[in-house]
């Protein structure tokens, strides 16, 4: 029984090391764990607590006065005053309009800076996923130098070679071994960043193939749904809203305070006097250029809103004409590369010797590079397109 369930743990745990991950199962665990994106949420909260803050009532007052006279008879006098200020009813609710929509502003600040480092793990992950695709290759590439090596090795001892022949390929066997060693470096280059971005938990992602992504069909139906769900802009939009609810608010300020309390006078003999306190503060000089200064700000806000706005339809519109051009390449490498066979081929020929070294190079050096070209186009298409699709992360 000991045994059977070793060996089941066994399988279990080497199952479980082989597990891949999916992007979207690495954007989640990266947004729990990510310490950045934590920061960000906790000084959000404060934030939005601080913006509470100027709508509290100012502390009550309280104090007293012991006077003593200065001739014998004179007795002593006391005097206890409590009092509580506070603003034009108006100016605490322009004041509380004002506090919701910040809130609303550092949420969408918030989701804009969750939307960053969601695409950067994405992009990280995209990266990865070319260098798992280039491992394969470059795996290729050294299995058949290190073939040709032991023919070759083998052809030389029985004279059907020549040295010069033989040094090409122990070349070609050098330059796939650095080119699988330098692409490893930087596979674990990258590993290391998306642990860095998890918050240092390591992530097992080898995935070797791009999840589909929808095509962009129409530019103008797109720009629509994308600005309208753009974090940016809607933050921008709530500091424009909240621009003008400032000049509200610094109208209200111009309204007139007020100050109630109470107030007792005792002296000697039992004498007493007490009564209620009432005040009004005019604020002739504090509130001066107030509503100018909030005016100046909510024009700006304006301005900020609308060079955004032509900024993000500028970037998209360029993402998606780019986003084009990779297609087009795309298809066609895909097209070529998938109705031919040339590397089998090619070391078929090399092999019963019906083309020359120089040949073989010539061709196989092209097969690579073209395989390269292909996997590049698609990690950039792959790239662009997250971009273009960032705001449903």
């Amino acid at each position: 029984m000991k045994q059977y369930i070793i060996v089941v743990s066994l399988v279990l745990t080497a199952f479980s090391a082989g597990a891949q991950t999916s992007i979207d199962e690495v954007l989640r665990s990266i947004e729990t764990n990510n310490k950045d994106l934590q920061a960000n949420g906790q000084l959000t909260t404060a934030m939005k607590l601080e913006t509470k803050l100027d709508n509290n009532l100012p502390d009550p007052s309280v104090s007293y006065t012991h006077q003593y006279g200065n001739k014998e008879g004179m007795g002593i006098q006391g005097e206890l005053v409590a009092s509580q200020s506070f603003d034009f009813p108006t100016a605490y609710a322009q004041r509380s309009k004002l506090s919701k929509t910040k809130s609303v502003t550092l949420d969408r600040q918030h989701a804009d800076f969750r939307q960053q480092i969601l695409l950067q793990a994405k992009t990280v992950c995209l990266d990865l996923v070319l260098l798992n695709q280039q491992k394969s290759l470059s795996d290729l590439r050294l299995q058949n130098a290190r073939q040709l090596a032991d023919l070759y090795e083998k052809r030389l001892s029985t004279g059907d070679a020549n040295i010069l022949e033989t040094n090409k390929i122990n070349l070609e066997l050098l330059n796939a071994q650095n080119e699988a060693r330098m692409n490893e470096a930087a596979r674990v280059a990258k590993l290391q960043e998306l642990a860095t971005l998890n918050g240092g938990i390591a992530i097992n992602f080898t995935d070797t193939a791009y999840a589909p992504v929808q095509d962009v069909l129409s530019f103008e139906d797109f720009k629509v749904e994308a600005m309208a769900a753009n974090p940016q802009l809607l933050s921008l939009q709530s500091a424009q809203t909240a621009a003008l609810r400032q000049i509200n608010v610094n109208k209200a300020k111009g309204l007139p305070g007020f100050e109630l309390g109470y107030r007792l006078n005792t002296a000697t003999g039992g004498e007493r006097f007490n009564g209620f306190l009432v005040g009004v503060s005019i604020p002739l000089f504090s509130n001066r250029n107030n509503v100018k200064q909030a005016k100046a700000q909510s024009l700006y806000a304006d301005l900020q809103l609308e060079s955004t706005s032509y900024t993000v339809e500028s970037e998209l519109h360029q993402l998606y004409n780019q986003s084009t051009a990779l297609k087009t390449s795309m298809d066609e490498y895909s097209r070529v590369l998938n109705s031919q066979n040339n590397l089998a081929l090619l070391n078929k020929a090399i092999q019963t010797g019906q083309i020359s070294m120089i040949e073989y190079f010539v061709d196989v050096t092209t097969y690579y590079q073209s395989r390269q070209n292909y996997m590049q186009l698609q990690n950039e298409y792959q790239k662009v397109m997250a971009q273009l699709y960032k705001y449903k992360l």
